[in-house]
């Protein structure tokens, strides 16, 4: 009898155990998220035998989670990659990584920043020369946007509001870290034209709604798009820090520098300035000028 066909029929929780099992499935759901598709890279990056993986990977195609690609026909070889389905558990994945973090690695604070020395930062900084999963996020005018073929100046933000239109979560300014959205913003759509002519184009996300994103741009009149990440494909992908305020999932305060190969050549977390990190963001970009008019090749450092 199969795990699911023991759990209680009418609990999404237990159901949803029956599928899941243990805890080394939430973590190849974790590196396929982050890109990590094949077989091998898989085995490699978690360490399990081949034939646990084997299984693991069997079952969850089987309850639609994952589904195969082949991309070489001689030996058959597949990609596993997300459904709509699995997908879904994206949030989930969030919420155990913001508990861990929070309660288990942290000292149960509710915040949106971090000390430098912490996990959550050496995470972050583990991400440059990462290479971003395949990822396309909507725009604030619904249209979808990846990130790939150009530099990007990437800012992750917890969120912008518009004053006395959408209104501020409760308590949002007694969260450390959570207040500055609109100075950063307003500050990198001041210094836009600056990172255009250093050769990158700047990018805002949060994982706030398109509608909402597009009232925030509106108001503060910012000359470059903001993504929204609601389904939070980046913050799983990545393993981006979180904080939960007002019931939503919220990015900590960070920016990352990608390549037209959509690799990550550098990073700023944790940020306690963000009109000052601008400034440092584009001298970052301007370091690297000669590396952006040269390609995807140049220095990761």
């Amino acid at each position: 009898m199969r795990r699911v066909d023991l759990a209680d029929a009418d609990c999404g929780i237990a159901q949803a155990v029956g599928v899941l099992g243990d805890w080394w499935t939430f973590l190849v759901i974790r590196d396929i998220a982050g890109g990590v598709t094949r077989f091998d890279a898989l085995q490699r990056a978690l360490g399990m035998s081949r034939r646990a993986l084997t299984e693991r990977l069997g079952e969850l195609v089987e309850a639609g989670v994952l589904h195969r690609r082949r991309y070489t026909d001689r030996p058959p070889r597949y990609d596993y990659l997300l459904t709509p389905k699995g997908e879904g558990l994206l949030p989930v994945l969030i919420a155990l990584q913001e508990w861990g973090d929070r309660h288990l690695i942290g000292d149960g604070s509710l915040t949106a920043t971090a000390s430098s020395g912490s996990a959550e930062s050496r995470r972050v900084h583990a991400l440059v020369g990462r290479v971003l999963p395949e990822i396309t996020l909507t725009r604030q005018d619904e249209q979808t946007e990846g990130f790939r073929d150009a530099w990007t100046v990437l800012y992750c933000f917890p969120g912008a509001f518009v004053p006395d239109a959408q209104g501020y979560p409760p308590r949002w300014t007694d969260i450390p870290g959570a207040a500055g959205c609109t100075l950063e913003s307003m500050t990198y759509a001041s210094g836009a034209t600056d990172f255009t002519e250093a050769g990158a184009r700047v990018r805002g996300v949060s994982t706030q709604r398109p509608d909402q994103l597009a009232a925030f741009a509106e108001h503060a009149g910012l000359p470059f798009p903001l993504l929204s990440d609601q389904d939070q494909k980046l913050a799983a992908g990545l393993l981006l820090p979180t904080f939960r305020a007002a019931g939503v999932d919220r990015f900590k305060r960070l920016t990352l520098l990608i390549d037209p190969a959509a690799t990550v050549r550098a990073v700023q977390f944790p940020i306690t300035d963000p009109a000052g990190s601008v400034d440092e963001m584009l001298r970052l970009v301007r370091d690297r000028r000669i590396t952006a008019s040269a390609g995807p090749s140049g220095s990761a450092r």
